[in-house]
């Protein structure tokens, strides 16, 4: 078994349809380590985040952070995906309120 750290999504801006920020590869488990989402904008901003399993689509049964709001400047660490596991073909999905303006990075350990 091997296990490497690495970024798994550097500097992405999140959109405001839902999209995918990473998927674990074929055969490959993901552990998240962090995710962190800035507010670069002078206005309030949500972000939501799905741990989405394979070929599935954003739900409520999937949702780990449902619309918090940042305030303009404010770094959130979302704690509520530390630790958690994505299958092979697994998805960290992100939507924002408003697009555009909210910046995020995930790191994290893929092991085969």
């Amino acid at each position: 078994m091997a296990v490497i750290a690495k970024v798994l999504a550097e500097g992405v801006l999140a959109p405001a349809a839902n999209a995918a920020l990473y998927q674990a590869p074929n055969a490959t488990r993901t552990i998240i380590d962090k995710l962190t989402a800035c507010n670069t904008s002078a206005a309030v901003a949500t972000i939501s985040v799905h741990l989405l399993p394979p070929a599935g689509a954003a739900a409520a049964a999937n949702i780990a952070v449902q619309a918090k709001a940042l305030q303009p400047g404010e770094t959130y660490t979302c704690p509520e995906v530390v630790g958690h596991v994505l299958a092979p073909g697994g998805v960290i999905n992100i939507i924002a309120g408003t697009a555009g303006v909210i910046t995020v990075r995930a790191s994290g350990r893929e092991v085969t």
